[in-house]
């Protein structure tokens, strides 16, 4: 019996059983262990299996690749993609996922604003869901996939059907949605990364990270270079994407992260709201700035009971009207090749950013935070301007931006240089595709 038959089992049952005493079951489950029991089980059968799935797809012409997609903004496989599209052997193409950590009306929104968008792109995308019957799509009957690449591994962000539990005898790969920043345990070592054919890593500095934390000591792991790079390595001609083009303003994007109550608590978004909005106001003949927050965030804004959505519309509305402000909702890589600096306190862009080139402030919320960091994220902050008051925002506005002081730009690059890129001089995502080629092809 599968994963998805066996969830499906478990919901029937639900059904028909009071909560109290499903609660009680579930109390005795966790504590006899036997959820980590069922996950050492599938671990410790996945060698085996993606073995014999090896094996299959090295007697096909043509391969199926499946990407599963769930946030539009989390997509790092542009370049890969395309090197699948003009190759005579791969057969790629994009499904939307649902996400259901933040309900119904959340997951239809991210949905169709992740479909619209690739769909403008010309890519070969299908949404998993069908919010007129209601009906999901059964990728595995439908396409039979003979690769998936996943752009998350979080088990209760998405649907059932689409997490790797469903696609253990397939051969299954992973990007990391943003570079591992942080010393949470949730980075390397979940029944994901352990169940995964292959996890393409960063940097070496990963690699030895993953080698003591994983619980199969990383052994799925290559070291490739990010993916998510590629675009701000190749793209010569990047779009303009900002609304005032007058040539006189500097442009900088401000990106919040979403976690303000939780875990390490590093969003300086609620102490910091109206601050960036009367710089922009104050600096309207000087700067523009891009309000680019992660994807998260308002739809805990519009949860919080000190904000709800009245007030959440409101507030991103004001930079959608600025004159020179703008809201950037989704993907990012033109704005970020075409801005002048980067203010964030986002793990997720903390190595991304520094590919353009260009200065970057890091906001430190509180010196815990740095607690968190683990080696690689110490390494990528020791190259960001830091702030940790609206002075020393103000400071680099004027000194680093305004007046092009940038006194780091030289230890930036010889980073980027040293430890971000590959030293092949290849792309992250024609690594991948050559690692992909040799395994199966060759």
């Amino acid at each position: 019996m599968d994963f998805i038959k066996i969830h499906e089992l478990k919901l029937a049952i639900k059904r028909y059983i009071p909560e109290t005493i499903w609660i009680s079951f579930i109390k005795v489950y966790n504590f006899l262990g036997l959820r980590n029991l069922y996950a050492f089980y599938l671990i410790n059968k996945t060698s085996k299996r993606h073995r014999k799935a090896l094996e299959i797809v090295r007697k096909k012409e043509i391969l199926k690749v499946a990407f599963f997609l769930n946030h539009e903004s989390v997509w790092k496989y542009d370049v890969l993609y395309d090197l699948m599209l003009q190759h005579p052997r791969f057969e790629p193409k994009i499904f939307v996922c649902p996400v259901v950590n933040f309900g119904v009306e959340n997951m239809l929104f991210e949905m169709d604003k992740a479909f619209e968008a690739f769909k403008k792109k010309g890519y070969n995308v299908i949404k998993t869901y069908d919010k007129e019957t209601g009906e999901y799509l059964d990728i595995k009957s439908s396409f039979s996939p003979d690769i998936v690449f996943f752009t998350n591994p979080y088990k209760d962000l998405q649907d059932y059907r689409y997490y790797i539990n469903q696609f253990t005898k397939t051969l299954t790969c992973y990007v990391p949605y943003s570079i591992p920043t942080v010393n949470y345990d949730f980075t390397y070592n979940l029944d994901f990364h352990n169940l995964v054919w292959k996890i393409f890593s960063e940097t070496e500095i990963h690699q030895k990270m993953a080698s003591k934390e994983q619980r199969n000591k990383g052994v799925n792991r290559i070291v490739t270079g990010y993916p998510g790079f590629d675009p701000l390595l190749i793209n010569k001609n990047p779009k303009e994407v900002w609304k005032n083009i007058n040539p006189a303003l500097k442009k900088i994007i401000w990106t919040p992260h979403h976690l303000m109550n939780e875990l390490s608590k590093v969003s300086n978004f609620l102490e910091y709201y109206d601050f960036f909005l009367e710089l922009a106001i104050n600096y309207k003949d000087k700067l523009q700035i891009a309000f680019n927050p992660h994807p998260l965030l308002r739809v805990k804004l519009e949860n919080d009971p000190n904000w709800g959505k009245e007030k959440t519309d409101a507030y991103y509305n004001k930079w959608v009207n600025l004159e020179n402000g703008q809201f950037g909702n989704g993907y990012y890589i033109d704005l970020f090749l075409t801005s002048d600096a980067l203010i964030h306190d986002s793990g997720s862009f903390m190595a991304e950013y520094l590919i353009t080139g260009k200065p970057l402030l890091y906001m430190i919320r509180n010196e815990s935070v740095i607690d968190y960091l683990n080696v690689f994220g110490k390494k990528t902050l020791g190259v960001h301007y830091q702030s940790r008051n609206q002075k020393q925002v103000i400071d680099f506005i004027e000194n680093v931006v305004l007046q092009e002081n940038d006194s780091m730009k030289e230890e930036r690059n010889a980073f980027v240089k040293n430890t971000l890129l590959p030293e092949n001089s290849l792309t992250a995502s024609e690594n991948i595709l050559n690692y992909l080629e040799n395994k199966i092809f060759r």
